[in-house]
């Protein structure tokens, strides 16, 4: 028997891989990076890495001749993992290595105002109110399907996901929330709902006039706000942090310059219509807040509606 010390750091790796995502789930961080519903899918993948260790270590420990063998018949563009170390192979393994070494040392952190202004939060926000004014009008041209697939909010309308564990409703429980916020003179703007809303609010915004609405979310500013001018933002994360996307309200608060971006926020206001760089926009009229620590799951997920 002879040890095969490349196939060792193949199959260490390995396990740190799967040592990793267990303590994501373990200390609860792995809803920073995806969302809940694909759990399922994520300890799956704990799974399918620890076969792969197993598998490895056979590797690691193998008769000396069957791997002399398996080495005259490699492949010159191919390596197995019995060539000697080269500067190319400890580049390929650094690079690998290198999501490990920085997963372990620097925690994952939240999503922030830096983050809002690097994905245009006012544009987002502008755009949002946008799209979903213009869905309820007649389009002056026919759209191509491809067209309408990209305009096409990936929230109510996708067929469900068999590891759906979080945020699903049925048919039913979707009519009832939509049907309730028209009848309500108070808005709550729940995590469970806050998508939801946000696009109706936007859709209809007119009917929203007068209305009380109490939201938390974390404070963002534009150098062209007005000095009582803020966004009280939140991200919505469809299926992982990469395709976060910030929803939010315009909104007017009397102290506003003693609230600094990135601190959270629980108000209180009623709703009016702002026009900003020309797009009419839903926005708050804050009358009553409080700061607030960071929510333990600051972020946002759709609702998906499961069909029987």
């Amino acid at each position: 028997m002879r040890f095969y010390f490349q196939q060792a750091v193949r199959a260490f790796i390995l396990i740190l891989f799967t040592i990793y995502i267990v303590k994501l789930h373990y200390t609860g961080d792995i809803l920073k990076l995806i969302n809940p519903k694909y759990g399922t899918i994520s300890m799956i993948g704990v799974v399918i890495l620890l076969i792969l260790f197993v598998t490895q270590l056979h590797r690691v420990f193998s008769k000396h001749d069957e791997h002399k063998h398996n080495h005259d018949h490699e492949d010159h563009h191919h390596d197995h993992g019995y060539s000697p170390l080269n500067g190319r192979k400890l580049v390929s393994y650094f690079i690998i290595v290198l999501p490990l070494i920085t997963g372990f040392l620097l925690p994952p952190s939240t999503l922030d105002a830096s983050i809002a202004a690097k994905k245009g939060a006012m544009l987002s926000i502008t755009n949002n109110a946008m799209q979903e004014q213009n869905s309820g009008q007649p389009q002056e041209k026919e759209e191509s399907a491809d067209e309408n697939m990209e305009n096409e909010q990936p929230i109510h309308q996708n067929a469900p996901d068999p590891n759906l564990d979080s945020n699903t409703i049925s048919m039913e429980k979707y009519d009832q929330i939509v049907n309730q916020l028209g009848e309500q003179d108070s808005i709550l703007m729940s995590e469970q709902v806050y998508s939801t809303y946000y696009e109706m609010i936007n859709k209809e915004m007119n009917s929203f006039v007068g209305k009380e609405i109490s939201l938390k979310g974390f404070v963002y500013k534009e150098d062209d706000f007005k000095s009582n001018q803020l966004v009280l933002g939140r991200f919505l994360i469809t299926h992982c942090v990469a395709d976060s996307s910030i929803i939010g309200f315009l909104s007017s608060v009397e102290d506003a310059t003693e609230l600094t971006e990135d601190t959270w926020v629980e108000a209180t206001g009623t709703i009016y219509i702002e026009e900003y760089n020309g797009t009419r926009m839903p926005a708050i009229n804050i009358s009553d807040y409080q700061v607030i620590d960071e929510p333990e799951q600051p972020y946002l997920y759709p609702i998906t509606i499961k069909y029987k």
